[in-house]
């Protein structure tokens, strides 16, 4: 099919994540959009028989196989330069596209050309919300986003405003950035932009990926009426506090790259040190949690 026909990519990069990736490639397939498409999966070593499974059930996905894990954003960008879609739709391998999701995105965009980067609804598998467009962070909204202090003060306002959680979802909105679980963004601004910043192995390129566009002109708009189901950390959990960490580097990557400049010189080694006690609390939790378990399991017996 020559480049030109082709009007969307859905690319997926998989690590581990063979049921989920089943039911993600089930779901395009079963009601594909009504326009020339094209799915390419990369397959970031896994070992799970992700590779063996879509052959087998999908050969008309483009596999690309690499023998070590590349990570979210160099995968995607490899994915990117495959593609032959006028629009990229960045899509976890744990999510299932509604029917009827591809096809407004595309019109979506085609109405608006200042838009450049598309976030859908995305839902819980139960239908709950997921705050998946968000405000850029900033250092206060960190203290309280899933710590102690937010617990003692769930309703805080700097949480709420980072979530965005005093307004409904329901509507199409201006926002700072959206998720990358289900990113739908031009193909020529990816370009233009550079793709993914391959300094983030995975957490935070999103966010990059969407400041930039900001800066070079483009808007980032939550389009409601396309909905994805998302089931959150459906790899990541097999590694928990190899990704905490890896999470927390990329929020120091982050900050170093868009905001140390304007951080006062007394404030930025506060930041380091901040986020090391902040991903240190959330492994010793997991740590608790494991021995805990444990010790139930030898009561039992």
């Amino acid at each position: 099919m020559p480049d030109s026909e082709v009007v969307l990519t859905i690319q997926i990069v998989n690590w581990n994540a063979r049921e989920p990736l089943r039911q993600a490639l089930r779901s395009i397939f079963t009601a594909p959009p009504p326009f020339p498409y094209e799915v390419i999966v990369l397959d970031n070593d896994s070992r799970d028989g992700s590779v063996q499974m879509v052959e087998k059930e999908f050969p008309q996905v483009r596999l690309l196989v690499s023998e070590q894990n590349l990570g979210f954003s160099k995968g995607h960008n490899l994915c990117a330069r495959h593609a032959r879609g006028k629009y990229l739709f960045i899509l976890n391998p744990d999510t299932v596209v509604q029917v009827g999701a591809l096809e407004k995105l595309v019109a979506f965009a085609e109405a608006h050309p200042e838009v450049g980067i598309i976030g859908p609804r995305i839902l819980n598998p139960d239908g709950s919300l997921q705050y998946s467009c968000r405000r850029f962070p900033n250092p206060v909204a960190a203290l309280f986003r899933n710590t102690p202090l937010g617990k003692l003060f769930p309703n805080n306002p700097y949480t709420r405003d980072y979530l965005m959680t005093d307004w409904d979802h329901n509507s199409v909105r201006e926002v700072d950035w959206v998720s990358g679980a289900a990113l739908f963004i031009r193909k020529q601004v990816y370009e233009q932009l550079g793709g993914f910043d391959e300094q983030f192995f995975m957490y935070c390129e999103d966010m990059d990926l969407c400041y930039r566009a900001w800066q070079a002109g483009w808007k980032v708009v939550y389009y409601p009426e396309a909905v994805i189901y998302h089931a959150i950390g459906r790899s990541t959990d097999l590694v928990a506090n190899k990704m905490i960490r890896t999470f927390h580097q990329s929020m120091y990557r982050y900050y170093k790259k868009h905001y140390a400049k304007q951080t006062p010189f007394w404030m930025r080694p506060l930041v380091p040190v901040g986020l090391i006690l902040r991903a240190s609390l959330f492994i010793l939790k997991n740590y608790k949690d494991a021995m805990l378990r444990a010790l139930r399991k030898l009561a039992r017996r």
